[in-house]
C-alpha cells in the first residue's frame, strides 16, 4: 500500500465502547430533544460511525412528562393508531397522553428518526424514558448529557 493511499474504517462489534448518557427533557420541544437523542443512539457522534452497524450509545430519557410542543402545536397534535377492525381507529390528542402515558410521546418521535429495518427495531431498545426524575439504571454511571436547544 502506498503511504499516501487513505483506508476507511468499518466499525466491529467488538471494538464498539457503549456509554451511557441521561438527559433531562424538562422543557424541551420534542422534536428537538427526538433528534439529538436519534443522532447518539445512531452513533452518529462517534468518529467510527458505520452506517449499517449499531455504534450508538445507550440514552435515558428522565422527565417526560415536561416536553413542551412550540405553539398550537400542543392542542392540534394528534396520536393516530388502527386496530385493524372496521371502525377501530383510536385517537389520542397529546394532552391526553401526556397525562396518560408521556413515555410514548418522546419514543414515537425518536423512533420515527430512527431507521425503519431490523438495525432500528435494534437501536431502539437502548433508549429508556421515564415520566419522573428517577430511574432504576444508577448502576451503569449514566453521565449527564446537555443537547443544543
Amino acid at each position: 500500500m502506498e503511504p499516501s493511499a487513505k483506508i476507511t474504517l468499518s466499525a466491529k462489534n467488538e471494538e464498539i465502547a457503549r456509554e451511557w448518557w441521561c438527559v433531562d427533557a424538562t422543557g424541551m420541544t420534542v422534536g428537538r430533544l427526538a433528534s439529538q437523542v436519534a443522532a447518539i443512539l445512531r452513533g452518529k457522534n462517534k468518529p467510527l460511525f458505520t452506517p449499517h452497524i449499531d455504534t450508538g450509545d445507550f440514552v435515558i430519557v428522565i422527565n417526560a412528562d415536561k416536553v413542551v410542543f412550540e405553539g398550537k402545536r400542543a392542542e392540534m397534535k394528534e396520536y393516530k393508531h388502527h386496530t385493524g377492525y372496521p371502525g377501530g381507529q383510536i385517537i389520542r390528542s397529546f394532552k391526553q397522553l401526556i397525562q396518560t402515558n408521556p413515555e410514548f410521546v418522546v419514543e414515537h418521535a425518536v423512533r420515527g428518526m430512527l431507521p425503519k429495518n431490523r438495525l432500528g427495531r435494534k437501536i431502539i431498545k437502548k433508549l429508556k424514558v421515564y415520566a419522573g426524575s428517577e430511574h432504576p439504571h444508577v448502576a451503569q454511571m449514566p453521565k449527564e448529557l446537555k443537547l443544543k436547544y
